[in-house]
């Protein structure tokens, strides 16, 4: 099926550092693994994409996923006219959208990403999937391991995935989502200072990896991750402050927009 929308770009979702789980394949088609699902997408046009399932599916699952029901184009709206770097910013981000994911793989995802370049963040997180997951139908492709899956597997099994230290931390947080000390479903509840708090208690969390798992993973859209990219966006370009309060509650997407922008700089 054929989804027309100027706010769809596959390669800038793709390279917007929220999933880790994107293939571009051969033939020019992003391959997707959500949960138990894996489709397959191409870019038509700039503002047809062509989704590999059928529109009951896409009812069913895809169109939540890709965040089709939300108006990019009136949250760009909201930027400061005299903004001129925001508006340039958004211009380049354009066809962004964020995800909503499975919280529970951006957490464990976005421990895997610290310290570590993209494609061995991949390359990790294949491997884990592969060690613990469960296969996908006859693909060969596995879905993203359950707390239960990982917590059965051994520190030293873990760190054959290229895990490092982070295998500790994966295991630890693993094994409070078993116990049932911690649950995806009570943290939903939480309000986003306390989301925040919560996440930062487990093993290996800090603010970085707290904020894209809730911007991520638990669609707080007004969560604005900061690393080195942004705290010099923030320091270039916004030396007296952003104005976070004229961009709530989506902080996030304005975030993607200037983190596109400056990923196009390539220095």
């Amino acid at each position: 099926m054929i989804v027309s929308n100027k706010d769809f770009d596959l390669e800038k979702i793709a390279d917007s550092g929220q999933s880790f789980r994107w293939s571009l394949q051969d033939d020019g088609q992003w391959r997707v693994i959500a949960r138990d699902k894996v489709l397959y997408c191409k870019q038509l046009k700039w503002d047809e994409v062509e989704l590999g399932c059928s529109e009951e599916e896409y009812a069913d699952f895809w169109k939540n996923y890709f965040d089709m029901e939300t108006d990019y184009e009136k949250i760009r709206n909201m930027i400061d006219p005299k903004d001129e770097f925001l508006k340039k910013s958004a211009g380049i981000g354009q066809g962004i959208r964020i995800l909503r994911q499975d919280p529970w793989e951006m957490l464990i995802t976005f421990l895997i990403s610290q310290r570590k370049s993209i494609p061995a963040i991949k390359g990790c997180v294949e491997k884990l999937c592969a060690l613990c997951g469960s296969l996908i139908g006859d693909t060969g492709l596995y879905a993203f391991p359950t707390p239960e899956q990982i917590v059965a597997k051994s520190e030293e099994e873990l760190l054959s995935c290229g895990l490092g230290y982070r295998a500790k931390y994966i295991y630890e947080t693993a094994r409070k989502f078993a116990s049932g000390e911690y649950s995806v479903e009570n943290l939903k509840g939480l309000g986003d200072k306390e989301l925040e708090a919560a996440l930062m208690e487990l093993f290996g969390v800090g603010i970085k990896v707290a904020s894209c798992t809730m911007l991520f993973g638990f669609y707080r859209v007004d969560a604005f991750p900061i690393d080195v990219w942004m705290n010099r966006v923030l320091a270039e370009h916004y030396p007296e402050g952003f104005d976070f309060e004229r961009y709530t509650p989506y902080n996030g997407i304005m975030q993607q927009y200037l983190f596109a922008y400056r990923k196009s700089l390539k220095n």
